[in-house]
């Protein structure tokens, strides 16, 4: 299988699509100035108990209070806290856990009123980012995550991936990895430290020691609430998670961005260095890849896969509801259980690729087409399970009830992806009256004499419509030649499939892009209004 990452750099924003033979299987869209993502740490202060819930409500700065369960303590909380305080009190010497003596682990069966108080300022690592109306999910039990390993103060435990088989490897890792780490912390070795030289697993052990106590001087520094360690870029998070030696290609269109991913791939994989390539040129990467395309058609309610059969997803608070139908089938066999059959299990594989693609979380509910033989439900279970073997976020799938409803619960740490696919008309604005399609091609004229002429703005893309790309430069004397030629001045026009079919938009030479907006694209395009254009980004 050919697996390929696509990284795809906006001004505001990150997409992360991964393609397996060119088919996209995941995409992750993250915020530049993300803030609250999984495996930050705050100090943070504890604002209200609530003894009902056995928890804690806490400020970390977030418009919402952070939720902190007592289980979410850890065992080894009296460790933890006596250390945070004396962290605290002397901020002038940083204390040293390898020196401490751990103190037994507290309760399973205590209650938040005795262990924390109002105020109590506390190290806290995000486990769930924000969803829905939420605030972010805490515990003071406090990791750095790898490549290879794990970190957790405050522990002695060594615990081996159950991924490795062989008990020489598991035996060979766990002396390792005890030779090596300091007193007083606990390593989980992960499933891609298998066969590793003692150098890099030495290595890396020591990158995650130094995160922890940049961490702890940070927070020395600073006052509740602060933002004391965050975690890598997400692209970097993505990369630690998911690369493999199978990966052929990494396409990335920035070049900062590109140098981060070079950085790390130089540090866990040098031989595979070669794998990271610059995508430039003014296609946007995600069309080049036909990604677009992809999204366009794998995301919104209704997604067709195969022979005229279809799912549809909706999506509520408490649950996902995922329904199957077989359509108008041109194929469909004349044996109604067969048939049937045949459609789950094509929509079982779309299912676990939906899954993955959106990142949906909670509980899921299917409603297959129901099949009266107990074999082909059995069949369709145990395919269910196969396809969602290769899914990294834990899962439970139940096998299908008397209903034909088949229960999967799937790890939830950040909102489910749900990308809009349908467009709103770019002419009317939602008001129910379009300008004249005919005049359309005006408008842009009009749009790049106004940038050329009065702003004298130099090397500009202006992107359309694939169609309306098509259909400026049609035949030697095209609209675009014409225009080069009346006009003067270096602009392009480029297709963009992301587009609306009347929409547009526009970039400088930097990538920033223009704000165009008249008050004629509200009313009429017949109009002259004057302009209101901003740059928003001034050339020279």
């Amino acid at each position: 299988m050919k697996s390929e990452l696509v990284v795809d750099v906006q001004p505001t924003e990150v997409s992360i699509a991964l393609l397996e033979d060119s088919r996209l299987v995941s995409l992750q869209k993250e915020a530049r100035n993300i803030s609250y993502a999984v495996g930050d740490i705050y100090l943070a202060k504890v604002k209200k108990l609530m003894p009902g819930l056995n928890a804690a409500f806490v400020n970390v700065g977030y418009e919402k209070d952070a939720f902190l369960h007592y289980l979410d303590l850890g065992s080894q909380f009296s460790s933890y806290s006596s250390f945070v305080k004396q962290l605290l009190d002397d901020r002038k010497k940083l204390p040293q856990v390898s020196k401490m003596k751990l103190l037994p682990d507290i309760d399973k069966h205590g209650t938040i009123a005795t262990t924390l108080t109002p105020g109590q300022e506390l190290l806290v690592q995000i486990v769930k980012e924000p969803i829905s109306s939420k605030g972010p999910r805490l515990t003071t039990e406090i990791s750095f995550t790898g490549r290879y390993m794990v970190l957790i103060p405050f522990s002695d435990k060594i615990s081996i991936s159950q991924k490795i088989k062989t008990t020489e490897e598991k035996l060979r890792l766990r002396q390792l990895i005890e030779s090596i780490k300091p007193k007083n912390f606990g390593v989980i070795v992960r499933t891609s430290a298998e066969g590793k030289r003692v150098a890099e697993l030495n290595h890396e052990l020591k990158t995650l020691l130094k995160c922890w106590e940049d961490a702890l001087a940070k927070a020395q520094k600073s006052q509740a609430p602060a933002l004391v360690f965050e975690e890598d870029s997400r692209i970097v998070s993505v990369l630690r998670d998911i690369f493999s030696p199978t990966f052929e290609n990494i396409f990335v269109n920035d070049k900062d961005v590109m140098a981060q991913i070079e950085k790390y791939v130089d540090l866990i994989a040098p031989e595979r260095r070669e794998i990271v390539k610059y995508h430039g040129g003014d296609t946007p990467i995600f069309d080049h890849f036909n990604i677009t395309k992809q999204i366009k058609s794998s995301f919104g309610k209704t997604v067709s896969f195969k022979s005229g059969a279809y799912i549809i997803i909706e999506h509520t608070e408490a649950l996902h509801v995922i329904d199957v139908n077989s359509g108008n089938r041109s194929k469909a066999s004349n044996d109604q259980e067969s048939n049937a059959l045949e459609v789950n299990m094509r929509a079982a594989d779309e299912i676990a690729r939906q899954l993955r693609l959106r990142d949906m979380g909670g509980i899921i509910v299917i409603d297959f087409i129901d099949m009266n033989t107990a074999d082909h439900r059995q069949k369709l279970y145990e395919h269910m399970k196969e396809v969602m073997a290769n899914d990294r976020a834990r899962h439970n799938i139940l096998p299908l009830s008397k209903f034909g409803l088949m229960q999967i619960t799937r790890q939830r740490v950040r909102p489910a992806l749900d990308i809009e696919t349908s467009e709103t008309c770019p002419s009317c604005y939602g008001k129910g009256k379009v300008q004249p399609s005919l005049l359309f091609t005006d408008t842009l004229r009009e749009k790049i004499e106004y940038l050329v002429n009065t702003l004298k703005v130099k090397g500009f893309v202006m992107y359309v419509h694939p169609f309306v790309d098509a259909f400026l430069k049609k035949g030697l004397l095209s609209p675009y030649r014409k225009w080069k030629i009346d006009i003067g001045g270096s602009f392009k026009i480029m297709p963009d499939q992301s587009l609306a079919y009347l929409q547009y938009r526009v970039l400088d030479k930097n990538r920033n892009e223009i704000d165009l907006k008249e008050e004629k694209d509200l009313d009429s395009s017949s109009s002259k209004t004057k302009s209101k254009a901003k740059n928003r980004n001034k050339e020279e």
